[in-house]
């Protein structure tokens, strides 16, 4: 008897224990604990779940795939269809072209633009409206005429302006925060297919491919494989919030169709050349002083260097920024204002961000030891306010005259001279001369003011006689019988 209940009550225990036991699994199976990860076999439900933190109830489903919906159209609405008229198509034709109607017709070319505020300015690429002699804007089916606020050839930047009220304005974002990884989408117009949306990651940043024109090219491309075509210059490269990041401007293709690599303009850095466009009509660049280049493997052992990142002093321009905070040759540039410098790409869009008298804290190694200086940043004249340059425009000159500025000044060794841009059909380039040829000698006679030389070879007729150099610093005088 004993015995029995012995037995009995071993087995009343054993049962309150199950009891307990399942009771004590469901309350933790129903409330799992923050950061906790599980997994389940059910095929209807996600294969697994994590739950972030307790204060956040945000609960991610992995296998559901990333949505572009509300960035696209965000987005769409301020991406315009632009309409570079330029010329007339210089092909042979026949009389009876002009009566069938296929006579010579203006040569058009098509891009894209982006609304950067409500009232009318559009931010796009320079090589999408160069040469234009009329710009139309396309936005939802209406047509408008736009005119070019200004352009800036070292970042391939332009500003257009249409008069309309209340469009609605991109939101910018900032490509600073921009992570390798990250999705984004290009909005565009390729092949003239309006409002064409591609998505992609972000593939590198701070790339350099050596495309870009003007004195100063700034290259520190957004690198994307959200595929780009022919069409989307211009456009919008957007996070999947919809916010601005980039300004899509190049492929590199051998077919000159996408094939895998896309770039653009960080936003930060187009928007403040953006605002310096409207606000100043020229880009208000900042000058340190310097030139540099990066460190490679060979200069790192040779100079005895233990990494490859920031950016080698290779030259010092006199009485410029660097000089006066005391860099010298060689000095290895690590930090500007804090900010790491990985190569010559981070180190130019640092910089872009900054105007002339801005100072900045800048980290450098000299002969191994670590050191810090102040740059006081300088204007292309090497001072510290803000740069109207002198220019002279001249249809029958067919060319834009400059004074040429202190950088210049310090490579050709000269103190003046008159430098020719933008240069179209007419008189100078029958001459022989090219955009970047500087001026410094008319008939032995300094060239310092744009407009006085322009208007000098205007109306001169005789022997004339120019001195200068060309765009790769070559001397050169030559000699003209001009009537």
């Amino acid at each position: 008897m004993q015995d029995m209940m012995k037995n009995i009550k071993i087995i009343l225990l054993a049962f309150c224990a199950g009891l307990a036991g399942s009771w004590a699994f469901h309350q933790f199976q129903e409330k799992p604990e923050a950061g906790t990860v599980f997994f389940e076999d059910n095929k209807e439900k996600p294969k697994y779940q994590v739950n972030f933190d307790s204060e956040n109830e945000h609960i991610r489903d992995f296998n559901t795939p990333v949505s572009f919906v509300e960035a696209s159209e965000k987005s769409t609405p301020s991406v315009v269809f632009i309409k570079n008229f330029s010329g007339t198509d210089q092909r042979r034709y026949s009389i009876f072209d002009y009566f069938f109607g296929t006579g010579p017709t203006q040569r058009v070319s098509t891009g894209s633009g982006v609304i950067i505020s409500k009232d009318g300015y559009i931010l796009t690429n320079n090589h999408v409206i160069d040469r234009a002699e009329t710009i139309e804007v396309v936005h939802q089916r209406r047509t408008y005429p736009a005119r070019l606020i200004g352009t800036d050839k070292n970042t391939d930047m332009a500003v257009l302006k249409i008069d309309v009220d209340n469009l609605p304005a991109i939101k910018i974002g900032s490509s600073r925060d921009l992570r390798i990884g990250e999705w984004v989408i290009a909005v565009g117009n390729p092949f003239n297919l309006t409002s064409t949306v591609t998505a992609g990651i972000v593939s590198a940043k701070e790339r350099q491919i050596n495309i870009l024109g003007g004195e100063f090219p700034l290259e520190s491309f957004i690198q994307t494989d959200a595929p780009i075509n022919p069409g989307n210059s211009g456009g919008a490269l957007v996070n999947i919030r919809g916010e601005l990041v980039g300004i899509n401007t190049a492929i590199l293709s051998r077919t000159g169709s996408y094939t895998g690599y896309g770039f653009a303009v960080p936003v930060d850095i187009a928007m403040k050349i953006a605002n310096d466009l409207i606000k100043f009509g020229e880009v208000q660049k900042a000058i340190p002083g310097i030139d540099v280049v990066e460190v490679t493997p060979e200069l790192a052992e040779e100079m005895k260097l233990n990494s490859l990142d920031g950016v080698i002093i290779t030259h010092v321009i006199r009485n410029g920024a660097g000089e006066k905070a005391g860099l010298r040759r060689n000095d290895v540039i690590t930090r500007i204002e804090g900010f790491g410098i990985t190569g010559k790409g981070s180190f130019e869009e640092i910089l872009s961000y900054y105007y002339p008298g801005d100072k900045v804290r800048v980290e450098y190694k000299r002969n191994g030891e670590t050191r810090t200086a102040q740059l006081t940043l300088q204007n292309l004249e090497g001072e510290t306010g803000v740069l109207r340059r002198e220019f002279y425009s001249s249809n029958l000159l067919g060319a834009r005259l400059e004074a040429v500025n202190a950088i210049e000044r310090d490579r050709f060794g000269i103190s003046h001279g008159i430098k020719i841009t933008g240069m179209t059909r007419g008189y100078l380039r029958d001459l022989g001369l090219n955009n970047g040829f500087v001026i410094t000698q008319i008939n032995g006679e300094p060239a310092k003011n744009p407009e006085t030389v322009g208007k000098f070879l205007e109306n001169f007729s005789g022997r004339l006689r120019l001195e200068g150099f060309t765009p790769n610093g070559q001397p050169f005088m030559q000699s003209y019988s001009v009537r």
